[in-house]
């Protein structure tokens, strides 16, 4: 296929309804349908591909998610680059709701999902010990900071497979064991854009204290969690589309592009 994009984010119509001149594009990949199509347009210097990982009409819950077709679909239209905003619960209460984090670990909690490319006869087993590209992380967190943004330029995101959410006693261990963040798509997400020799980044929105963080706080109800979201989506385009424009348009020097080259 025609390299369409060089970055790819997976997020809502939010994104990119606004921008001109946007294609959409289909992709049929070995996997299956991705979610959505692929929605193309221009933000400064780069080609941008936009697919609603839960589908335009927000009809696949997590679990259901087919991530290797979403993945593929990005790498077929030519990304280098692929960036994944989504809403989070926090797990720490110096982490607020309405902050962002910029996850540089994942804990994967979920049961049963697709997590590789590789099943044979080529086997491979690219390393997830840093899975999260470190400078687009770092230029995340700068562009957060001179936007005004609070933003943790760090965080562990534990990925627990959905659509319920943690029981009290869950959500105590996982405070309990030091990890500040909780949703349910950021595994195996990240990881198979890794495989992909793809840059991957999280981009986290803190809308809620996950359990009300076993009594510390208020539980959260369903309708906070959108007014929380509703009120940071702006902040979370500035951010996103400011980020993007400051992306250099060549390659950068990481080591994602040898992720699987690197494999042992």
């Amino acid at each position: 296929m025609e390299k369409l994009a060089d970055i790819g984010v997976f997020g809502g119509s939010g994104f990119y309804s606004f921008l001109e001149d946007i294609k959409e594009v289909k992709v049929e990949t070995p996997y299956g349908a991705p979610s959505d199509s692929l929605f193309i347009g221009k933000i400064g210097p780069h080609r941008v591909a936009f697919m609603p990982r839960h589908n335009r009409e927000h009809s696949i819950p997590p679990h259901l998610i087919n991530y290797r077709a979403n993945v593929w679909a990005m790498k077929e239209v030519g990304c280098k680059r692929v960036i994944s905003p989504c809403a989070a619960g926090s797990l720490q209460k110096h982490v607020e709701p309405g902050h962002f984090v910029i996850c540089d670990q994942f804990v994967d909690w979920t049961d049963g999902r697709k997590s590789t490319f590789f099943e044979g006869p080529v086997v491979s087993h690219p390393s997830p010990a840093e899975t999260y590209c470190p400078e687009l992380r770092s230029l995340a967190a700068k562009t957060a900071k001179d936007l005004g943004i609070t933003v943790h330029e760090t965080g562990t995101v534990v990925v627990i497979n959905g659509p319920r959410f943690s029981t009290k006693a869950e959500s105590k261990f996982f405070t309990n064991q030091g990890w500040e963040v909780i949703n349910m798509t950021a595994f195996p997400e990240a990881y198979l854009v890794k495989e992909m020799d793809m840059c991957p980044l999280n981009i986290s929105l803190i809308t809620d204290y996950d359990a009300g963080l076993v009594g510390d706080v208020p539980p959260v109800s369903h309708q906070e969690v959108l007014n929380v979201f509703n009120r940071n989506l702006d902040n979370l385009k500035k951010l996103l589309f400011t980020l993007i424009e400051n992306i250099p348009a060549e390659n950068n020097n990481c080591e994602c592009s040898k992720t699987s080259k690197c494999s042992h």
